[in-house]
């Protein structure tokens, strides 16, 4: 690359210094072509000194342009390693990166040009890059965690139960029904890490759905539920027509409304309504609960957060809801806000394009 680049510098200087004797060398050809031969006329003031004479000149002009090839090679070569450094550094410094050391950066400084823009724009890669495998790291450390925590404590219970000599029926049936519920307790784990996954690797398909049906589905699995918690259940159901992934859309209102209703308190509410707005459809869910502080409200959209380690005295949740609504929301290219509630609780509303914008 540098050779490259120092030949066409070198071929750039070279033709500047052949333009410059052709400059000087053919008015001098002309004035000597124009010198009168014999004796000057009386009167006439002569010159002292001998002029150049033309076969002097064309001698000089190669031998100046015999001397310029190795000159224009030396400034040509400077100039392109000058030209070159930036980017071997940025080289340099990308291999010992891409060998695991994500904190590194170029820091190329000045002075400002395109290769120092480019330098700036790598540095915000390498940081994005090191805060995805930072939370790559943290969400395999958090799932291993969770995924562990059913398996140890069913091989526990089955270890017990055969530890037992005098077991009888009922006592293996109560072990196998704890174990049940410990299988189950890692499949909606499972379930939920799959949903998450797949949310966040983005849709593959786009159908035309109405958010007003979806929520009414999910309502009509969830009342029983609410009922037995003494959650009261209020909708206010418009037609919202958008496009997307139906399942993942599904997912995204199943866990809003779950959330409403696993972190409130007895005799709470949980409000939901679709509405349409000019070129959105929104879907907003409004629920009473427990105080949240405002500086704790957008780490819960990360996996396996939650406020506190059993904000109402139970494990039903993995800190995962939120996160699979995030992940949805980004995959559809739609608006996610939050706001907490003065009285407690907290009020989230997705807006999605309306149908007619959304390309198949």
């Amino acid at each position: 690359m540098q050779t490259r680049l120092a030949l066409a510098y070198a071929a750039g200087v070279y033709a500047a210094g052949v333009f410059v004797l052709v400059c000087v060398a053919v008015p001098l050809a002309g004035v000597q072509s124009t010198t009168p031969k014999g004796h000057p006329p009386s009167g006439a003031i002569t010159g002292t000194g001998n002029g150049i004479s033309l076969p002097q000149l064309l001698t000089g002009s190669a031998v100046a342009l015999v001397i310029l090839i190795p000159v224009a090679l030396a400034l040509g070569w400077f100039v392109a390693g000058r030209f070159l450094h930036p980017l071997r550094a940025i080289t340099a410094t990308a291999k010992i990166i891409s060998a695991g050391d994500l904190h590194r950066r170029l820091d190329l400084g000045e002075p400002t040009d395109e290769l120092t823009e480019l330098g700036h724009t790598l540095d915000d890669l390498f940081a994005r890059l090191q805060a995805s495998f930072d939370a790559q790291r943290h969400f395999v450390a958090n799932a291993s965690h969770e995924l562990r925590t059913p398996l140890a404590g069913l091989r526990t219970l089955l270890e017990v139960a055969l530890a037992d000599p005098d077991a009888d029926a009922d006592a293996l049936r109560s072990t196998c029904e704890e174990a049940l519920a410990l299988g189950g307790h890692q499949e909606r784990l499972v379930k939920a890490l799959l949903v998450l996954a797949t949310s966040e690797r983005g849709i593959s398909r786009r159908d035309t759905l109405d958010l007003a049906h979806i929520v009414e589905g999910v309502l009509a699995s969830r009342r029983a539920q609410a009922t037995e918690r003494g959650i009261e259940l209020a909708e206010h159901l418009t037609p919202a027509v958008t496009a997307g992934d139906p399942r993942l859309i599904e997912s995204l209102v199943a866990n809003l409304i779950d959330n409403a209703i696993r972190h409130n308190h007895p005799d709470g509410h949980v409000k939901i309504t679709t509405q349409t707005s000019g070129t959105q459809v929104t879907l907003t869910i409004t629920n009473s609960g427990p105080a949240i502080p405002n500086d704790q409200v957008q780490r819960l959209f990360q996996p396996f957060q939650k406020l506190a380690p059993d904000r109402n005295g139970r494990r039903d949740g993995y800190g995962l809801g939120l996160a699979i609504v995030n992940a949805v929301t980004q995959a559809h290219h739609a608006t996610l806000t939050t706001s907490t509630r003065p009285e407690g609780g907290l009020s989230i509303a997705v807006r999605f394009a309306h149908a007619s914008l959304v390309s198949a």
